[in-house]
């Protein structure tokens, strides 16, 4: 009885072996990596001056008159503006490692594509503010309208450390990916109202308040539309 409820069966798996697994690709592309070791060596020539730049960075978040004081400082300016600079890099990084900006157009790409990618719709995000901001540079009361356009810097700084020091404490912690990218985008939003807002008080001292939300709109809204459009639509 025992042998004739055995015999019955039979083999479901192949015969053959399976074939290999392609091994996921784990950390950062070279480039990234290059870029990487770029940015910390450039910040750390620059390590004093950030020091020299932190209290007049936290003026500005704080009150309007703390942009004007540090503009009025041509090294602070200077050392400020070539600072901001500098942070693009790891802005590219985090897009590229937390997937911030991945349109379908950019599915797909490998690593390196899609970090070439990310770099050029920076770059390109940078040089359309700067065209709206030539474009719509008033004839009069142009010293006002260049601050709040050099405030970018300062905010831009500010974003990026508070971003990545979240990163870093989350890494610590090993918060999972997707935590980590709502994060960065509601750290985003915050900074970029507060900036909103410091911009808008610096404009309204030569606009009225319905001029003030059109050289907004036109400075800010649109450039920032387009991108998140970019991002969500195609």
């Amino acid at each position: 009885m025992w042998q004739d409820l055995f015999q019955g069966g039979s083999l479901l798996l192949p015969d053959s072996p399976s074939p290999a697994v392609l091994p996921v690709e784990s950390g950062f592309p070279l480039p990234a990596k290059i870029l990487t070791l770029v940015f910390v060596l450039l910040f750390l020539l620059q390590l004093k001056r950030f020091f020299e730049l932190v209290p007049s960075l936290w003026d500005s978040v704080f009150r309007a008159r703390g942009s004007f004081q540090l503009e009025n400082s041509f090294r602070l300016s200077h050392d400020r503006t070539v600072l901001s600079i500098t942070f693009i890099l790891p802005a590219v990084l985090l897009i590229f490692r937390y997937r911030l900006y991945e349109p379908d157009f950019l599915q797909g790409l490998d690593s390196n594509l899609y970090l070439l990618s990310v770099g050029g719709v920076v770059l390109a995000y940078i040089l359309l503010r700067l065209l709206m901001f030539l474009w719509l540079r008033p004839r009069h009361n142009r010293d006002q309208y260049n601050l709040s356009g050099r405030i970018f810097f300062t905010f831009f700084i500010l974003l990026m450390l508070l971003v990545l020091t979240t990163v870093g404490i989350c890494s610590l912690v090993q918060v999972n990916d997707f935590t980590i990218k709502n994060l960065i985008y509601l750290e985003c939003a915050f900074v970029y109202g507060v900036f909103l807002l410091r911009r808008a008080q610096i404009l309204s001292l030569f606009c009225n308040p319905f001029r003030t939300f059109l050289y907004l709109c036109g400075l800010e809204f649109f450039p920032t539309a387009l991108l998140i459009v970019s991002a969500v639509v195609l």
